[in-house]
């Protein structure tokens, strides 16, 4: 179906909707209303994107119709700088609305638990760390999203060997989920003399929080509960109380910790927030390997053994090696600007899967 003809789809459903929220007994019916809320945000932005594209079509035909009409040398030399950033322009809005047609997923803006660890580099890996974390963080301003610790281990040298908070907000599943995978460092430490580059890296994990249907019922019996005093590079994350918590559950042997909070109350309910994610995250996961296919249950899986991205401080270049992209501004990345990244991860996956759904059709 051609983009057109998708839009004006959207178009009379985006009406629909309107239509539908303007009924007074919907909100008797919450969980119908926040779907079609959610449902609302969605097609009010392909609305925006596409008057955006129409404007600028007539504003480049406009243009290129004064060329041909227009006397004046001085008002036409004008009109010819404008048309290479209105092409430019139309061009960058027509990329961003076909990344919007990708049709909504329910799960796209569901709360997330973004897991960093430090990998292979010792004290340069929890640097990379602590500057992934403040580009996570930065991205999510950008975005509107909120975010939250909860639980993390400093190193000594700066950084961090973990860090997990959680993301929440519109979109933050869509444009986070392949972020999952080994990401890896090129740039020369503050202690190398010799000005050599060294390479490290990290591991990221994207949990879905569970949500109501999904939520785990943890028995207490299976957990092994251990309190602990805090401790850390210094700061306000060491205390002389026992309140970090480790929880341990021992069907799964799966462990989690907190210690970010001054309540052992509290570390003790972040900590099983965590172990709710992560047990049904692995109930997820064997799901869709028993109903899928070994090649659909690998697109989009975002393994963390595999290599996706690479730093290049250096030359301040950033590849993604699943799409192909490089990028020469590290420096805006670094900084939260990640939409560069994102967006076409989003499309490269949705494409991907439809190739898998046509190969089992045959």
């Amino acid at each position: 179906m051609a983009i057109d003809e998708q839009v004006q789809k959207l178009l009379k459903r985006f009406e629909k909707v309107e239509e539908l929220l303007g009924h007074s007994d919907l909100l008797a019916d919450q969980k119908q209303y926040r779907e079609l809320a959610q449902e609302h945000a969605y097609l009010t932005e392909v609305k925006e994107q596409w008057q955006n594209c129409q404007n600028l079509e007539k504003q480049l035909n406009d243009n290129e119709l004064l060329l041909k009409t227009e006397k004046d040398p001085e008002f036409l030399e004008i009109v010819r700088q404008e048309i290479p950033q209105l092409q430019s322009d139309l061009t960058s809005s027509r990329q961003q609305l076909e990344a919007l047609l990708i049709p909504p997923d329910p799960r796209d803006s569901r709360n997330i638990i973004l897991e960093i660890r430090a990998g292979t580099g010792g004290d340069e890996a929890a640097l990379f760390v602590g500057d992934c974390v403040r580009m996570y963080k930065q991205y999510a301003d950008k975005k509107g999203w909120k975010y939250e610790s909860l639980s993390c281990t400093e190193s000594e040298k700066g950084g961090f060997k973990e860090y997990v908070m959680t993301l929440s907000g519109h979109n933050v599943y869509r444009l986070m989920q392949y972020e999952a995978g080994t990401h890896r460092v090129q740039r020369v430490p503050e202690t190398e003399a010799q000005g050599r580059v060294h390479t490290s890296a990290v591991t990221i994990a994207v949990l879905l929080e569970p949500d109501e249907l999904e939520k785990v019922v943890l028995d207490e019996r299976e957990l092994k509960i251990d309190t602990y005093r805090a401790s850390g590079a210094g700061g306000q994350h060491v205390n002389t109380t026992d309140s970090a918590v480790r929880i341990t559950h021992l069907p799964t042997g799966t462990v989690v910790y907190c210690q970010e909070e001054r309540s052992q109350h509290k570390n003790k309910d972040k900590a099983m927030r965590l172990l709710s994610a992560k047990i049904a995250e692995e109930k997820r996961m064997k799901a869709e390997k028993e109903m899928a296919s070994l090649r659909s249950s690998q697109v989009g899986s975002g393994d963390r053994s595999e290599r996706i991205r690479t730093y290049n401080f250096p030359q301040n270049r950033v590849s993604d090696h699943r799409i192909e992209l490089t990028l020469y501004k590290l420096n805006y990345v670094m900084d939260g600007d990640l939409d560069d990244i994102t967006e076409p991860l989003v499309a490269y996956f949705y494409q991907q899967k439809l190739a898998a759904i046509g190969d089992q059709s045959i």
